[in-house]
């Protein structure tokens, strides 16, 4: 386990109307649901709440680009929303590359016998798990966290 930093870290999933939070234990051995958080003014003071319970060494934000690594519209908002958490929490952000999550969490979920429809509710959990296991599988791999960290401008302090 070389170069992993031990401790909680919490993966976020943002989407236009839901986003998706897991944990991983401090060890990373497993990344696990939380909750959907509806997306609207009370979104970063949920996730605030669930900073305070869960104490994480750090939040790492899925980045949904495309399939050829460029922004999309949902990148920008994405971005705009990781920003918001940093400032307001004042914890590490990592943004992290998730193309692939939705469309793993949708295939394990069918896998797992749930239709689209009864699956509504969890799968932007299910990404945020997706995209959390694979970055705390990163970091335990190479040594190096996984993404790129977020760098707060001076204005948005």
């Amino acid at each position: 386990m070389t170069g992993f930093r031990r401790g909680v870290r919490l993966g976020i999933d943002v989407g236009r109307a839901r986003i998706g939070v897991s944990r991983c234990d401090p060890d990373g051995m497993l990344a696990v649901p939380v909750e959907t958080v509806p997306r609207g003014d009370e979104s970063v003071s949920r996730i605030l709440q669930l900073v305070a319970e869960y104490e994480p060494l750090e939040l790492l934000v899925g980045l949904p680009i495309n399939m050829r690594g460029e922004d999309t519209p949902s990148t920008a908002d994405a971005r705009e929303f990781a920003h918001a958490l940093a400032a307001a929490s004042g914890l590490a952000v990592r943004l992290i590359d998730e193309r692939l999550s939705t469309v793993t969490a949708h295939q394990a979920l069918r896998a797992s016998g749930r239709s689209q429809r009864e699956s509504r509710g969890v799968i932007d959990q299910a990404a945020a798990v997706v995209l959390l296991q694979q970055a705390i599988d990163t970091e335990k791999n190479t040594g190096s966290p996984a993404g790129t960290a977020l760098i707060l401008d001076e204005e948005s302090h």
